[in-house]
């Protein structure tokens, strides 16, 4: 497929909000054992339901490749508005190493981009095929691309439709990504190839997330002039500070219109364990699909005030909430095991 010319700015494109209407879905189906370690057996049921839900709304698409494409084959094959596609990958993660589409002025052929990929900052090699797979899925879709040239997760970056991106600095000014780029320059870079107007910078991520602070386990857009914040209310809890701190740099911005924004409360879950080992469970890891919200619920008090509050945030939807406890032991949940797929 045709890699294109000059930048998305440029030529006129758009990155889409997630709650604009989707082509459809990219998962990669599980296989990476050490990302659930003694863990993974429930994993592949978790797919199987998340699948079972989603195709329900709008078409599914999952890489896979060998005993893992006959996996996915036999559990989830069957349904409507399911495509497999023969694509080797490394891990689950089709958030932060799938390409993130856009939509296209008139005239022009949609497109996407991909940008490179090295595992969180080099934390869990290999992670080749990962690298390689946006390629391989757009030849599959017929879709030309942008290649930026940096690396850069969808996870790390959240945008309104119209001209705005969240992001955090632990993560998109972390050296283990692009040493070489200051924060000027990761502005120019969201400019030119998410078409960003405004970047806006929250600083900490949350306890457990091996990211670097993904804004996806932060806080979300869930309509162009409101957010939804994960915060945790007990003062001992060690979310407590870099959580009331993002919320207070959250009230304190402005949006394309140089209005502020309404900033809702998404409350935390209790602490979450493995072993010693603290999980980054967060309500924020939802994701917004066609006629559905699919939120993570981890066996906790919390898990009905979150459905509520995104209830009346998308008040046209079905709120769908799923299980992610055993997900969420590989430190990430829904959205970040989701892509969506614009037309």
């Amino acid at each position: 497929m045709a890699k294109l010319a000059g930048t998305p700015r440029q030529l006129g494109y758009r990155w889409p909000a997630e709650w604009e209407p989707h082509a459809g879905t990219l998962l990669s189906w599980a296989h990476n054992r050490d990302s659930w370690p003694d863990k993974f057996e429930p994993i592949p049921f978790v797919y199987q339901r998340l699948v079972e839900t989603l195709s329900q709304f709008e078409p599914v698409h999952i890489q896979a490749a060998g005993e893992t494409l006959a996996e996915a084959q036999r559990m989830v094959g069957h349904l409507p508005n399911v495509t497999l596609h023969d694509i080797p990958t490394n891990d689950a993660w089709a958030r932060d190493h799938g390409p993130i589409f856009l939509e296209a002025p008139s005239g022009k052929p949609r497109a996407a981009l991909d940008w490179r990929y090295n595992a969180w900052g080099g934390k869990y090699p290999p992670w080749d095929a990962d690298d390689a797979s946006a390629k391989r899925l757009l030849a599959d879709l017929n879709v030309p691309y942008f290649e930026p040239g940096i690396i850069l997760e969808g996870g790390a970056v959240e945008g309104n439709g119209a001209g705005v991106i969240l992001t955090t600095e632990e993560c998109l000014l972390n050296p283990n990504r692009n040493p070489h780029l200051s924060q000027a320059d990761m502005e120019r870079y969201l400019s030119d190839y998410l078409c960003a107007d405004k970047v806006l910078w929250l600083g900490r991520g949350i306890v457990g997330d091996d990211t670097d602070g993904h804004i996806d386990e932060l806080a979300r857009f869930v309509a162009p002039n409101r957010i939804v914040a994960a915060y945790e209310a007990n003062p001992g809890d060690e979310n407590h500070e870099p959580l009331a701190e993002n919320f207070a740099r959250l009230e304190a911005m402005t949006d394309q219109h140089g209005q502020p924004f309404e900033v809702i409360k998404l409350p935390m879950p209790q602490p979450k364990f493995v072993g010693d080992q603290r999980i980054p469970a967060c309500y924020c890891n939802f994701y917004i699909g066609n006629g559905v919200v699919i939120v993570p619920q981890f066996e906790d008090p919390a898990d009905d005030a979150a459905v509520e509050v995104l209830r009346r945030c998308f008040p046209e939807r079905e709120v769908v909430p799923l299980p992610a406890l055993d997900l969420v032991w590989g430190l990430g949940a829904y959205h970040c095991i989701t892509q969506q797929i614009m037309p």
